[in-house]
């Protein structure tokens, strides 16, 4: 296994693994078109690999200001095996390179294993209100 920057040739891989790892996502969030979204903007998707299989993902992204993580996945059979804590780890290090000092991301409330993962890698919880707005047409 090895962890790499997305290629267009990882498309279907990634598509399939976010969509069963995501299967709740609204419209917007839609696997495909967050890619096509994506590379037009840069190249901060890493990917783990295994036998020409993509087993994990992660998004980044870099404002100039602050880091994000997002859509951070492990395919459920390669689950605990050290996938996601590599993705997150290449992501950052990609990050701090760009001159990123401070990382954020967001999961949902409820799921407290994922918040025990991020934890262990020596993420914090801090008291925000996050908010959004879907712009009109999106």
């Amino acid at each position: 296994m090895f962890v790499r920057k997305y290629t267009e040739g990882d498309r279907d891989g990634l598509v399939q693994l976010w969509a069963e790892t995501f299967p709740d996502d609204p419209p917007h969030n839609e696997p495909a078109r967050m890619i096509a979204a994506k590379v037009l903007v840069d190249d901060l998707i890493f990917v783990a690999e295994e036998k020409g299989r993509v087993i994990g993902a992660c998004m980044a992204g870099y404002d100039g200001h602050r880091g994000w993580l997002y859509a951070v996945a492990v395919a459920k059979d390669r689950r605990r095996g050290g996938i996601g804590k590599r993705l997150i780890e290449q992501a950052v290090e990609s990050l701090k390179e760009m001159g990123c000092i401070k990382v954020n991301l967001q999961i949902r409330a409820a799921n407290r294993e994922v918040q025990a993962f991020y934890e262990s890698l020596g993420f914090v919880v801090e008291d925000r209100i996050s908010m959004g707005a879907l712009m009109h047409g999106c």
